[in-house]
C-alpha cells in the first residue's frame, strides 16, 4: 500500500525516530499526570507553566545559557509560586490565570527584547519536535522514567489528596506535600513537552488524553493507563499525519488527540 510504504519510509528517517521516541516518552508521562490534573480541576496548569516558561527562554537567551535550562527553571518557579501562594482565599484558578497571562506577556516581551528572532520564538510557541537530537530524545526518556517512578511511589497519596484533603489527613498523609510533589512533576512534564507541541498547545497534551480516557475507565489506575495509551497513539498518528500531509508535527499530534477524544466520547455514550 502506498500509505504503508510512505509511513515505513518516514520512520526509517533518524529525525522521525528521534521525534517518535521523545513524543512517546512525554505522552506516556503526560497521560497519568493529566488524570490527576483533571481530578484536581487544574487543567489550566499546563498553559500557565508553559507561558511562564517563555520568560525562562528569554532569560536564557540574555544570559547565553541553553534554552531548555531556562524553560525548566521557569516551570519549576511557576510551580513553586502556585504552591506557596495557593490558599482557600485565593483559589488555584485565579493564581493560574495570573501565572498564565502574566508569564505570556512578560515572556513574549522579553523574547523580543532579547533578540531571540522570529523563527526561534515560533519554535517555542508551536514546537519543533522534528529538529530534536538524540540527546533531547534521551532527556525526554530519562525525565519520563523519573516522573513515572515518582508517580508510582506517591500514587496513593496523590489520589487521596485529589479526592479529599481531609481524607488524606485521616490516612496519615500531608496534602500540601503531595501537592508540591505533583506540581514539581507537572513542571518537568511541561518543560519537556514544550519542545513537542510548543507553549501554546502544551496543555492539550496533558488534558485531552486524560479527558478521552475518562469515559472508558472505572478506576483511577485504569484512567491513568488509558490516558497514557491514548497519548502515545496520538503521538504516533500525529507524526504519521504530519509526514503524509506535510503538516506541523505539534499541532498534528494535538489534532490526533482531539480525534481520539471524540471517538472515546462517542464510544462511551454508546456503551
Amino acid at each position: 500500500m502506498p500509505l504503508a510504504d510512505a509511513l515505513h519510509a518516514a520512520f526509517a528517517e533518524p529525525f522521525m525516530q528521534r521525534a517518535l521516541l521523545a513524543a512517546l516518552a512525554v505522552a506516556a508521562t503526560a497521560g497519568p499526570m493529566g488524570s490527576v490534573v483533571l481530578w484536581r480541576r487544574m487543567a489550566w496548569f499546563g498553559d500557565a507553566t508553559a507561558h511562564a516558561a517563555l520568560l525562562g527562554v528569554a532569560l536564557a537567551f540574555l544570559a547565553d545559557l541553553p534554552a531548555p535550562l531556562g524553560i525548566l527553571a521557569a516551570a519549576l518557579l511557576a510551580a513553586l509560586f502556585l504552591h506557596v501562594f495557593s490558599s482557600r482565599e485565593t483559589g488555584n484558578d485565579a493564581l493560574l490565570g495570573v501565572i498564565s497571562h502574566g508569564g505570556l506577556g512578560l515572556g513574549l516581551l522579553a523574547l523580543m527584547l532579547s533578540g531571540g528572532g522570529r523563527g526561534r520564538i515560533e519554535g517555542f510557541l508551536f514546537g519543533d519536535i522534528l529538529a530534536i537530537g538524540w540527546d533531547d530524545a534521551a532527556l525526554a526518556v530519562g525525565l519520563a522514567a523519573l516522573v513515572l517512578a515518582t508517580l508510582a511511589w506517591r500514587w496513593r497519596g496523590l489520589v487521596l489528596s485529589s479526592l479529599s484533603a481531609d481524607l488524606a489527613v485521616a490516612s496519615g498523609l500531608k496534602p500540601r506535600r503531595e501537592n508540591a510533589i505533583l506540581l514539581m512533576m507537572l513542571a518537568l512534564v511541561v518543560a519537556v513537552a514544550i519542545k513537542i507541541t510548543g507553549a501554546l498547545l502544551v496543555s492539550a497534551l496533558i488534558v485531552i488524553p486524560a479527558a478521552a480516557a475518562r469515559p472508558l475507565a472505572r478506576t483511577p489506575e485504569a484512567m491513568a493507563s488509558l490516558a497514557a495509551l491514548i497519548g502515545m497513539l496520538a503521538a504516533l498518528f500525529g507524526l504519521s499525519g504530519a509526514w503524509v500531509f506535510d503538516a506541523p508535527a505539534g499541532p498534528a499530534i494535538v489534532t490526533a488527540a482531539l480525534v481520539l477524544f471524540l471517538g472515546t466520547r462517542f464510544f462511551g455514550r454508546r456503551r
